[in-house]
């Protein structure tokens, strides 16, 4: 079937010769111009005012990570000392009785809202757009604080963190999508770290206001001041746009032209990141979602949730990013996140919630210096540093809290989390596009985002009943357990993507080691084959 080529001219676009074949079509050679005014040029006061905004959801997941850590005893009504003052006029009380149980199914129903949140948030997404979908959960993100700050008993708060979950679960999924699309594609990269950023932050933020806030009935402006961070988000997502490559993809090219060149500057030359749009039909509209694949070949068909299961290629690649989003978890950040106060309390009852603080800022400190580390060693090699970083400081923080030794377990802590900053926080995310060609990045994505979430609920749930039932510190030699299980494990499925062009050639490179990895040669035939799936001859 014949297809209409155009080419841009300074009067806009105009229709070629017609070509016989899609083949010809996708062929047609690029022109780029050589001196582009973009290359160089520091971000707009705009596009930074985006992405403030726009990550603004990562930072009220942050935040629910960490708001219940520093007030868990006077919700729980473990203080001694009982207000008598003229809190009581609110008819709220002033704790909620729980046992070790209950409050770690408090923590944990927010990962089941944030599972939800994330699988249901694509297609919205997809069909209504990035801008909708963000407005959408500040919604949730406003309403589940405000149940959780009136909650008069468990079942209230319980439903508050579920809707909090909901919100902040599409926030991990939407925000990152956000940003990458209105960024430059050279800093990509750097802006899309700040999304971890953001998150540290939230969580930095919960913990102050926990020092200064955990007492009487104050607990509960902890809780309100998320729907508060909800509300401003709302008001500044108004004069936020769609992204430019959402609006392409959905037959507005003037809309989505006049948005880049607002987001890039007046001025500047937007040419080199629209030459994908000179392709008509069909592949114009691939190239405008998939502007990085080139124009060489003609796009894959899009694959399914389960495709990518049942596609050899695309399962061993679920797999690898599978294993480092589960990694992410099961070595325990959130046991420092959620649990920290109570945990450490055990050594420095008077100064947990203060050490929590500093360490929060380090994580943001950490993270912010070694976001460039990735594109510089590679990012395979700061995963696994950092699984033997926090491998190493839980072996620290067990024997500092079973020896009762502050010194230790605050060095311990702070390793813990810093190790945290650089590698398995932010390297996860990168991940999927990288080892996943676009076809299929997003079934991909949501397996990996489920098993993260699940993992979350494992540590939120079990680490309270752990902490109580192990003797002091034991529970830490268990995360330096399945550290070192992620080592091995990560050092044999994960390749190195750094400086690949595509996902293909990140795999033939991989697929010059071994047959299978180490870890699957202990599992039987089916596992090898289910799970690694390489290339056989």
């Amino acid at each position: 079937m014949d297809r209409a080529i155009l080419t841009r001219t300074s009067s806009g676009y105009k229709s070629l010769d017609r070509v016989p074949s899609t083949e010809a079509a996708v062929k047609m050679p690029v022109t780029r111009p050589n001196n582009l005014k973009s290359r160089g040029k520091p971000p707009t006061f705009f596009l930074i005012y985006l992405l403030f905004v726009s990550t603004l959801g990562p930072l009220q997941f942050g935040y629910h990570l960490g708001e219940l850590n520093a007030p868990e005893q006077v919700i729980r009504c473990e203080v001694k000392k009982l207000p008598t003052d003229n809190a009581s006029r609110s008819k709220l009380p002033h704790c909620i009785r729980m046992n070790s149980g209950q409050w770690g199914m408090i923590q944990s129903l927010f990962t089941i809202g944030g599972l939800l949140g994330a699988l249901l948030i694509g297609r919205v997404a997809t069909k209504n757009g990035r801008l909708f979908a963000l407005r959408l959960l500040t919604f949730f993100l406003a309403t589940g604080p405000i149940a959780e700050a009136l909650a008069g008993n468990i079942w209230v708060l319980a439903i508050g963190r579920v809707i909090s979950g909901l919100g902040a679960g599409a926030a991990t999924v939407v925000c990152p999508i956000y940003v990458s699309e209105i960024s430059p594609p050279d800093k990509r990269g750097l802006f899309g770290a700040f999304t971890q950023v953001q998150i540290n932050a939230g969580i930095a933020i919960s913990q102050v206001l926990g020092f200064f806030l955990s007492k009487n009935t104050k607990w509960r402006w902890i809780l309100a001041t998320a729907g508060f961070i909800a509300a401003f988000n709302f008001f500044g997502l108004l004069f936020a746009p769609e992204t430019p490559t959402w609006l392409a993809a959905n037959n507005q090219p003037r809309n989505a032209r006049t948005t880049l060149q607002r987001i890039r500057g007046a001025g500047i030359d937007i040419r080199n990141e629209i030459d994908h749009w000179e392709i008509s039909g069909d592949t114009e509209q691939q190239s405008l979602l998939h502007p990085s694949a080139g124009t060489q070949n003609p796009p894959e068909p899009t694959k399914s949730f389960f495709d990518v299961i049942r596609i050899p290629k695309y399962r061993r690649a679920v797999f690898a990013v599978s294993a480092a989003m589960i990694a992410q978890q099961l070595t325990g950040i959130n046991s420092v996140v959620m649990y920290s106060v109570s945990i450490l309390g055990e050594v420095m009852p008077k100064k947990a919630a203060l050490v929590t603080i500093i360490v929060s800022a380090a994580n943001v400190l950490v993270t912010l210096i070694f976001s460039p580390l990735a594109d510089k060693i590679g990012r395979k090699k700061c995963l696994l540093s950092s699984i033997v970083g926090m491998g190493s400081a839980s072996i620290m923080l067990a024997e500092g809290l079973a020896q009762d030794k502050r010194v230790l377990t605050i060095v311990g802590v702070a390793l813990f989390v810093c190790s945290f900053g650089f590698g398995l926080g932010p390297i996860p995310f990168i991940l999927p596009s990288e080892l996943v060609g676009p076809e299929a990045v997003g079934a991909a994505s949501s397996w990996a985002l489920a098993l993260n979430w699940l993992s979350t609920f494992l540590v939120a749930q079990l680490v309270p009943i752990l902490n109580t039932k192990l003797p002091s510190g034991k529970l830490y030699f268990i995360f330096a357990g399945i550290a070192g299980f992620f080592t091995l494990l990560i050092s044999d499925i994960v390749p190195e993507s750094k400086g690949k062009l595509s996902a293909e050639a990140v795999w033939a490179e991989h697929d010059r080691g071994c047959r299978y990895c180490r870890i699957c040669q202990l599992c039987c035939l089916p596992c090898r084959l289910a799970f690694c799936g390489r290339n056989r001859r």
